[in-house]
């Protein structure tokens, strides 16, 4: 009987309270306790746990290894009763926070045009749209839904198929005017060949050849970790780009971008995944609102 004394649940909000706003003082306004009693509660936690869960010092408070850990199964925790008590008092109508993280290119070109009919549908719901190109930890960073591009690699996400798209090597018009269209793989030497600063699954430009697929390397002058800014950059005459098709048939058919070495293409295509955690019990009906809004407004192609 003296475990359902202890209100688990409570605690655990505390406890994020304490990572998230930085110290016991600010968590303890928040939850509108004093610091003390916030003190000892966590103090209480850590000697019924076991373990200790911050590291103190007079000006910053540190998680432990086992502190992160318990951050993050309790913040799903938290989420998951707050869903179910917005479904016990809804009939399952989406509503809370989605936490979606996803490339710029996406987000632009795909997301924006669609979001306002998700927000129009789900008027209960808010979004926490965080965009990078890099493939991040979902649990580390407390992230609902990723949108994805290319082959994923086995683990325990689960995802759904948005579509694939061609890839194209462009250029601005005046970079053409200046150094001239490459017609062949030899030509590209005397170009600034624009690329992406991180590893890729296939880490340069393939092109073919002889009936055979090569790799052409990009060691242009200019990198970046996002593939919007390399649209950008090909925008302004910088350098040739290879982008996803989606994210230039607009810049293409108004002239602003040319493109080139379109007799070399091998044909791939990237594809797309939206991914979330699977825990082994149904989703929170918020995240299977987006998931399904996004499998058939959000595709590309």
């Amino acid at each position: 009987m003296a475990r359902m004394e202890v209100n688990r649940s409570g605690e655990m909000e505390v406890f994020a309270q304490v990572v998230e706003q930085g110290g016991f003082s600010p968590a303890a306004r928040h939850c509108r306790m004093t610091p003390s009693a916030v003190s000892k509660l966590i103090a209480r936690l850590e000697a019924r746990l076991g373990v200790r869960l911050l590291n103190r010092s007079t000006r910053r408070l540190q998680l432990t290894a086992e502190g992160c850990a318990f951050y993050e199964r309790s913040t799903r925790i938290l989420a998951d009763l707050e869903d179910a008590e917005r479904s016990a008092g809804t009939g399952e109508k989406p509503a809370g926070r989605i936490r979606l993280n996803t490339s710029a290119s996406y987000a632009t070109h795909v997301l924006a045009p669609v979001l306002p009919e998700f927000l129009a549908l789900h008027p209960d719901v808010t979004l926490d749209i965080v965009q990078t190109d890099a493939v991040i930890d979902l649990l580390a960073e407390r992230t609902d839904v990723a949108v994805r591009a290319g082959p994923l690699k086995s683990s325990t996400l689960v995802a759904r198929k948005l579509g694939e798209t061609p890839i194209t090597i462009v250029a601005a018009p005046a970079y053409l005017e200046r150094f001239g269209k490459p017609k062949t793989i030899a030509d590209l030497e005397a170009h600034n060949r624009l690329g992406f600063g991180y590893v890729r699954t296939v880490d340069g430009w393939p092109l073919k050849e002889g009936g055979e697929t090569v790799v052409v390397p990009t060691v242009g002058r200019v990198q970046t970790s996002d593939g919007e800014a390399l649209r950008h950059l090909a925008l302004t005459g910088v350098g040739l780009a290879r982008l996803a098709a989606f994210t230039v048939r607009a810049d293409i058919s108004a002239g602003r971008l040319i493109p080139v070495l379109e007799h070399l293409d091998p044909g791939d295509k990237e594809a797309f995944y939206a991914v979330h955690v699977g825990q082994g019990g149904p989703l929170p009906s918020r995240v299977r609102a987006l998931l399904d809004f996004l499998a058939e407004r959000g595709t590309v192609h």
